[in-house]
């Protein structure tokens, strides 16, 4: 078996790790309401999930129960300063799953100018998801014009 120093579920990738009180709720939330996939998770001694991650239409995310100082839950400081981006095949279906299993509609869907339909929830641990589905291919030009008549 050959090592690389990159492994390929996280090549060209920046991972998102985010941290919850109550990962192991959270994953059963997430297979719920978004169709995770759990990958593994290390479970530590106290029954708390030190590390976990699992795979939302094939975009890996890790996760673990919030330990302060150093990493907190949205819940316990007010909000996230973080959106999840993940590209789905039916963002209104995704929706209707999510909000069914307990998430927040923030933003229902919608087709937006840049050519994605788009949906924003929060899950119930503060976390907030942007869904989208790819409609219509667009140069970053197209994408600028569509943003000024929109905008301006």
């Amino acid at each position: 078996m050959t090592t690389t120093a990159i492994p390929e579920t996280y090549r060209n990738a920046v991972i998102a790790h985010i941290m919850v009180d109550g990962a192991a709720v959270a994953i059963d939330f997430y297979t719920k309401a978004f169709g995770a996939e759990e990958l593994f998770r290390i479970d530590g001694p106290d029954g708390r999930i030190v590390h976990a991650e699992v795979s939302i239409q094939g975009s890996t995310i890790m996760l673990g129960d919030a330990e302060g100082p150093l990493f907190s839950a949205p819940t316990t400081v007010g909000g996230t300063t973080v959106g999840l981006h993940v590209f789905v095949d039916d963002v209104d279906a995704l929706a209707q799953q999510a909000v069914a299993a307990g998430a927040e509609l923030l933003q229902p869907p919608a087709d937006q100018f840049h050519g994605d339909r788009t949906t924003m929830l929060r899950d119930p641990y503060g976390h907030v998801w942007i869904f989208l589905t790819h409609l219509e291919d667009l140069t970053p030009g197209e994408i600028a014009r569509r943003a000024r008549e929109l905008f301006l």
